[in-house]
């Protein structure tokens, strides 16, 4: 069979990446463009700078376009999948009225302040297909249900009244909205002149970020979990139907039409604390490490190595990224001694991470009722052998990794193939395109002491912590007074 390619979109929060994928789901070609930094004007508030998410899928898409030299025509479609939980404010032709709210941004689950310049408002996937194809529609399953009047059970825009009004937008200002695995729009001659995508090539919708990333993950059937290690770090599991009222997960829209995530509570700034160590290790470690023939990372990962399970009593709460109704709460290392090095610190941050993960996942098993026995690794963190090693021992169960873990452009390439009929449907497109690489297997001895650990005192360390870290905030915040 002849090739044919998937253009997929990962329009994250700290970059843009686009790539070209075939049928087999094999990356052919990637380009990628870094987000600028974030701007807040005021305590609270988190922008996107400009119109920093269409120039760098522009240019993104730009420099992929200039390096493909295959057959144009046989780019079946593009896939959009971008950062959920964002607001986004539109002028009546489209254009931006305001900067777009990050996920971190307290103003994005807030009900609407209705102003006169604003047309539209409504999520980042939706301003990204307007400006490649000049219509103004979405994908239902990026309508985040705390900040738009979705119906979690049609799949709709809610019908009640009451649920509307709750959220005070005027049903004019909401975009048309479309199932995953449908063709929004085509490519229009301007986008295509922008960006170097052949006119009229389908925009196919997707679903939100992480349930794209699921199904680039291969998240499709029970009793498997998926640990996504990236910018924001959660667990999911495949639900049938929407559960509203939980204490240890929310339902989201799978990027299967009718079918549902069940979403654990996760880390805010996730795999950001293993980039700010690496970072605050400074100049010196990366000559040393570039003296030796290593990046940085590969560096610490030798280090971390040498230090045994539960990294000699070092214990780490990884809460750097404070939200902003809860801003007492701050990251923690705690139990240092004389035995401790820079490894066992990098070790107990990828430790800190997988226990809370651990346990937030636990809650949800046990609100769903349903224990998983595979478990897939997804996201940067995944490149790392000693990270999978901890997975897999902190959990007690075989951690898998596939061989593309940026799961997400992938999703979005496997929604293009179900739309365009390359694949029947997604369980047959998921079985054709999704590979695993390797697998890893828990050390028994290692599982023993992080399960002793983690019950005899991280499980409860943050909330033992709470109390000072309040106390602290309160005093800092009274001195600048």
């Amino acid at each position: 069979m002849q090739d044919i390619y998937f253009i997929g979109v990962d329009s994250g929060s700290q970059s843009t990446k686009v790539s070209i994928i075939n049928q087999r789901g094999e990356v052919l070609l990637s380009a990628s463009r870094p987000l600028r930094p974030m701007i807040s004007r005021q305590t609270g508030w988190v922008e996107h700078p400009d119109d920093d998410l269409w120039d760098s899928l522009k240019s993104a898409l730009k420099e992929l376009m200039a390096s493909f030299k295959g057959d144009a025509s046989a780019i079946k479609g593009i896939g959009l999948c971008s950062i959920r939980c964002c607001r986004v404010f539109l002028k009546k032709d489209g254009s931006l009225a305001a900067p777009v709210m990050s996920w971190m941004d307290i103003r994005a689950y807030v009900p609407y302040e209705d102003e006169a310049d604003i047309g539209y408002t409504g999520s980042t996937s939706g301003y990204l297909t307007f400006r490649l194809t000049g219509e103004l529609k979405d994908t239902i399953a990026n309508a985040y249900q705390y900040q738009f009047p979705v119906d979690m059970n049609t799949w709709k825009w809610t019908e009640d009244p009451k649920a509307f009004a709750a959220f005070r937008i005027p049903r004019e200002k909401l975009l048309d909205m479309y199932m995953p695995g449908e063709i929004l729009a085509r490519v229009s001659a301007a986008a295509a002149a922008d960006t170097g995508l052949p006119v009229g090539i389908p925009v196919v919708a997707t679903a939100n970020d992480k349930a794209v990333e699921a199904l680039g993950s291969g998240l499709i059937e029970p009793r498997v979990a998926l640990l996504s290690l990236g910018t924001y770090i959660t667990s999911m599991v495949v639900g049938q139907s929407n559960k509203p009222d939980t204490d240890n997960f929310f339902t989201n829209l799978s990027c299967i039409p009718h079918r549902y995530l069940y979403e654990s509570t996760g880390i805010r700034g996730g795999m950001w604390h293993v980039s700010w160590f690496k970072d605050i290790i400074g100049d010196e470690m990366a000559k040393k490490a570039s003296s030796e023939g290593h990046s940085v990372e590969e560096l610490l990962e030798l280090e971390a190595r040498k230090v045994p399970a539960g990294s000699d009593g070092l214990l780490t709460v990884p809460d750097w990224l404070a939200p902003a109704t809860q801003l007492y709460k701050k990251g923690v290392m705690i139990g240092f001694d004389q035995r401790h090095t820079r490894g066992h610190m990098y070790r107990s941050i990828m430790e800190a991470i997988t226990m809370r993960m651990k346990n937030n996942l636990d809650g949800m098993v046990r609100d769903i009722g349903e224990q998983p026995e595979r478990l897939i690794v997804c996201g940067g963190g995944s490149n790392s052998d000693l990270f999978m090693q901890i997975v897999a021992d902190v959990y007690g169960v075989n951690a898998v990794r596939n061989r593309i873990n940026g799961a997400a452009g992938l999703g979005a390439a496997i929604c293009v193939a179900v739309a365009t009929g390359i694949y029947t449907d997604y369980a047959e497109a998921v079985a054709a395109m999704v590979h695993a690489k390797d697998e890893f297997q828990p050390i028994q001895a290692n599982h023993r002491v992080y399960t002793v650990m983690n019950e005899g005192s991280y499980k409860d360390l943050a909330n033992m912590l709470e109390g000072t870290l309040k106390q602290m905030h309160s005093a800092y915040e009274a001195s600048r007074s």
